[in-house]
């Protein structure tokens, strides 16, 4: 990720001045905006209290004066206001909790390394989850594996999360490890709100190359139109992932994923140590036919009925005995 200044920035928007609160609006006097936790192409995330909340705060970060033209920044606060726009309406335990947002406010207290910023701030402020990201949390036990039943509790939540979201008509476009969170008893909540949409009633109206690489379905990797259905490919790759802790095609460029992923039908290799059960998902949610994959209440049904007591869970490295998990085979 590329590293962003925290202070400074010209070419801001400033709010609007009809007076009235939107109902998401915070009282900027309540939040303290304390280090860095994360940094993105579009700004930063901080640490942060809000009316004695433990807070995490997306600032929307503009950049040196200069460096952004008006229409770069407009569509910044497009994307801005479109992500507040979806995640203020939405409540479930398996979506980080939006509390608010602030459009514009100069009145921010900021505690950085420069002190305050005195300039207009775009920020969402959302639940803090210390568990940190679910990539990070797979990339440290990549030696040793989780035991299946946390991995079908992870994937449980991430799936009762999508279906939340489906049944709320959004898409959220951009389904990946790194944007799921851990709260503290290592709960996934779905983040990063900034690329869903309500889904169209024509899915004409839904094109274009949104979301991750190697995450993406082949039809959004193609330009055609899509829908729910992308997501529930992303969760199949998700799936993967959290089973085996390891990266989809992490020695393969752009350009020979999507003709790969398109063309071949390539998808991750899936471990013979893998419950049958379990592949079954993984493969019905990767099919290159978005009309043969599940609804993701389907998804959820199929997760709660594997039997985890007699375990299943991806063989560490040192006890593999020949399990060749990582080679890429072309899919179903």
């Amino acid at each position: 990720m590329k590293e962003k200044s925290e202070s400074g920035g010209g070419g801001y928007l400033r709010p609007s001045n009809t007076g009235r609160r939107q109902e998401w609006e915070i009282d900027p006097f309540k939040l303290i905006i304390k280090s860095v936790i994360a940094r993105g192409t579009f700004g930063t995330v901080h640490r942060g209290m809000y009316d004695g909340q433990d807070v995490a705060v997306k600032l929307l970060d503009w950049g040196e004066e200069g460096h952004r033209s008006e229409a770069e920044i407009a569509s910044l606060r497009a994307a801005f206001t479109q992500e507040v726009a979806v995640w203020h309406k939405l409540n479930h335990p398996n979506v980080t909790k939006f509390i608010g947002a602030t459009m514009g406010s100069s009145d921010l207290n900021i505690q950085t390394e420069n002190g305050q910023i005195g300039m207009p701030i775009c920020c969402v402020i959302v639940e803090y989850c210390p568990g940190g990201a679910l990539k990070s949390y797979l990339i440290k036990n990549r030696r040793r594996k989780l035991a299946f039943k946390v991995v079908i509790q992870l994937a449980l939540d991430l799936a009762r999360g999508l279906s939340y979201l489906h049944s709320q008509k959004i898409v959220h476009r951009d389904v990946k490890t790194e944007n799921m969170l851990l709260d503290k008893t290592r709960t996934v909540k779905i983040a990063d709100f900034g690329v869903a949409r309500l889904e169209a009633s024509n899915p004409n109206d839904m094109t274009g190359e949104t979301g991750t690489l190697g995450y993406m379905a082949p039809e959004v990797l193609n330009g055609n139109p899509y829908n729910r259905k992308c997501d529930v490919y992303s969760f199949g790759i998700c799936l993967w992932e959290i089973y085996c802790c390891d990266m989809p095609y992490p020695d393969l460029s752009f350009s020979e994923v999507t003709s790969a992923v398109v063309r071949q039908n390539l998808r991750p290799e899936i471990p013979r140590c893998c419950p049958s059960s379990l592949a079954n998902v993984m493969k019905r949610c990767w099919d290159a036919n978005p009309d043969k994959r599940p609804e993701m209440d389907e998804v959820v049904s199929m997760l709660e009925a594997i039997d985890t007591s007699k375990g299943g869970g991806m063989i560490p490295h040192d006890q593999t005995q020949g399990c060749l998990c990582f080679r890429r085979y072309r899919g179903p």
